[in-house]
C-alpha cells in the first residue's frame, strides 16, 4: 500500500477535514478514515460495509466489472486448468507457487495428517441421525481445539502453522464423516496413497462390502470446484473469520465461526437454492412461465444461479465450472434426468434472451456447481459442506495474514443508533 499524492477533502460542520489516499497494486484507491471519528466527532455510515475497505491483503483480487479473479496474482482459469487444488492451497497459504521439493514436503505432510484423532470419531454419535451435516461441521471443527491442544497459541508461529496444515488435511475426513453419519453409513478412513480430491471421493463414497473404483475424470471435477471455492476476498464468511479471528480466538473456533457463516443461503448455500429451484420448475416445458415471472417487478420471484453481486460480468468461474459440468455429464452419461433437462435448457435462454444478456445476468458458479454436485451423487444438504471444505485453506490464509499483520486490532463496528433516549426506570406497579 503506497501514500497517494492525492488527498480526500469531507467537509463537516463548516470545517474542512484532510484524509489520506492510499493504492493499492491494482484496483480502486482508498480514503483512510481511521481518525475520521477522532476528528469530527462522527461515524460514516455503509450497512454492508460494501464501500469499505477492512483490511490490508495481498492474497485475492476481484474485479467485478471485468470478471477477474486473481489467487496471489494468478488468474483463477490458469489454476484450474493447470494445476491442482494442493499447490492453489500452497499458493494461497505461502505466496507462490511451489517448487518440485516444496510441493512434495508440503503433500506429503497433508496427506499423512488427515486421519482424525479417534475419540473425534465418536463425536459424530452425539448428533441426532437427521442432523445437517453443516451442523455437525460447525460442532466438529469448533471442537477441534479440545483435541488438538498443541496449536491453539496465536502468537506461536509454529503453531500456527500445525494448526493451518491440520485443518487443510483434516477437514475432507469431517466432511466425509458428516456426509456418512447424514447417510447412516459407515465411516471411512482416508487412504494415503490417493489425492486429496480423490480420496475425499472415496470417503464419501466407499462402502465395506465392495471396491472403490477411482474416476479420474470425476476426481479432476471436485478438484477444479476446490480450487475455484477455495479463496474470494472479503465475503461474509471470510470477513467473519477475520473478525473473530481479531479477538485472539484460536484458529479451529475462528474456521468453525466461517462455516456458520457460510451456512446462510445468501451465501454458501445459493448452490443448494439453485437446484431447489430448478426443482420447483420441473420441466423444461414450464420454463417460460418461470422466465416470465423473473421479468415481472411485481413478482417476488427470482431465477437463482444468475447474476452474482460482485461480478457485474461473467463470472470467471462460472465459464470453468461450466466446462467441468458438462464434462461430468458426458462422462457418466445422464441424459434422462429432469432436473438436469430444466437446467441445460434455463442456461441457453439466460445465454440468449436479451433481457438476461443485457442485465448481464449470466448462469454464475452457484447454477454450475449445483448441476455437477447432484451428478456426482451428493444430495443438495452436502453442497454447502464442500463449499466449506474448499474454502478453508482461503478461510486459514487470511487468518494468517490477519494475525501477522502490524496494524490488526479488534475488530469494532460502530452503529447509527435510533433507539429510544434516557428513560428511567418504573416500578411493575407503575407500568
Amino acid at each position: 500500500m503506497s501514500e497517494n499524492a492525492k488527498s480526500a477533502v469531507l467537509s463537516l460542520g463548516g470545517k474542512d477535514y484532510t484524509f489520506p489516499v492510499y493504492d493499492g497494486t491494482v484496483g480502486p484507491s482508498v480514503v483512510d478514515i481511521s481518525t475520521f471519528y477522532r476528528d469530527t466527532n462522527a461515524f460514516t455510515y455503509d450497512p454492508g460495509f460494501t464501500a469499505t475497505a477492512s483490511c490490508e491483503s495481498k492474497i485475492t483480487y476481484i474485479d467485478g466489472d471485468e470478471g477477474v479473479l486473481l489467487y496471489r496474482g494468478y488468474p483463477i482459469e490458469q489454476l484450474a486448468e493447470h494445476g491442482d487444488f494442493i499447490e492453489t492451497c500452497y499458493l494461497l497459504l505461502y505466496g507462490d507457487l511451489p517448487n518440485v521439493s516444496q510441493r512434495k514436503e508440503f503433500e506429503t505432510a497433508i496427506t499423512y495428517h488427515s486421519m482424525l484423532h479417534e475419540q473425534m470419531t465418536k463425536f459424530f454419535s452425539g448428533f441426532r441421525r437427521d442432523a445437517h451435516p453443516m451442523a455437525v461441521m460447525v460442532g466438529v471443527v469448533g471442537a477441534m481445539s479440545a483435541f488438538y491442544h498443541d496449536s491453539t497459541d496465536i502468537n506461536d508461529p509454529q503453531q500456527r502453522e500445525i494448526a493451518s496444515r491440520r485443518m487443510v488435511a483434516k477437514l475432507p475426513t469431517i466432511a466425509a464423516m458428516a456426509y456418512k453419519y447424514y447417510a447412516g453409513q459407515p465411516l471411512v478412513y482416508p487412504r494415503n496413497d490417493l489425492s486429496y480430491s480423490a480420496n475425499f471421493l472415496q470417503m464419501c463414497f466407499a462402502v465395506p462390502c465392495e471396491e472403490y473404483k477411482i474416476n479420474p475424470v470425476l476426481s479432476r471435477a471436485m478438484d477444479r470446484i476446490f480450487i475455484l471455492h477455495a479463496d474470494h476476498e472479503q465475503n461474509a464468511s471470510t470477513s467473519t473469520v477475520r473478525l473473530a479471528g481479531s479477538s485472539g480466538a484460536n484458529p479451529f473456533a475462528c474456521i468453525a465461526a466461517g462455516i456458520a457463516c457460510l451456512w446462510g443461503p445468501a451465501h454458501g448455500g445459493a448452490n443448494e437454492a439453485a437446484l431447489t429451484m430448478l426443482g420447483e420448475i420441473g420441466t423444461p416445458d414450464r420454463i417460460p412461465e418461470f422466465v416470465k415471472r423473473a421479468k415481472d417487478k411485481n413478482d417476488p420471484f427470482r431465477l437463482m444461479g444468475f447474476g452474482h453481486r460482485v461480478y457485474k460480468n461473467y463470472d470467471p468461474r462460472a465459464k470453468i465450472m461450466q466446462k467441468t459440468a458438462h464434462e461430468v455429464l458426458g462422462e457418466l452419461g445422464i441424459q434422462d434426468d429432469p432436473l438436469l433437462d430444466v437446467a441445460r435448457e434455463l442456461e441457453q435462454v439466460a445465454l440468449n434472451d436479451e433481457y438476461f444478456v443485457e442485465r448481464k445476468l449470466y448462469p454464475n458458479i452457484d447454477f454450475y456447481s449445483g448441476i455437477t454436485l447432484r451428478a456426482l451423487g451428493f444430495p443438495t444438504t452436502m453442497f454447502t459442506v464442500l463449499f466449506a471444505l474448499a474454502r478453508t485453506v482461503g478461510w486459514i490464509a487470511q487468518w494468517k495474514e490477519m494475525i501477522e499483520d502490524p496494524h490488526q486490532r479488534i475488530g469494532r463496528p460502530r452503529q447509527l443508533y435510533t433507539g429510544p433516549t434516557h428513560r428511567e426506570y418504573k416500578p411493575m406497579s407503575n407500568r
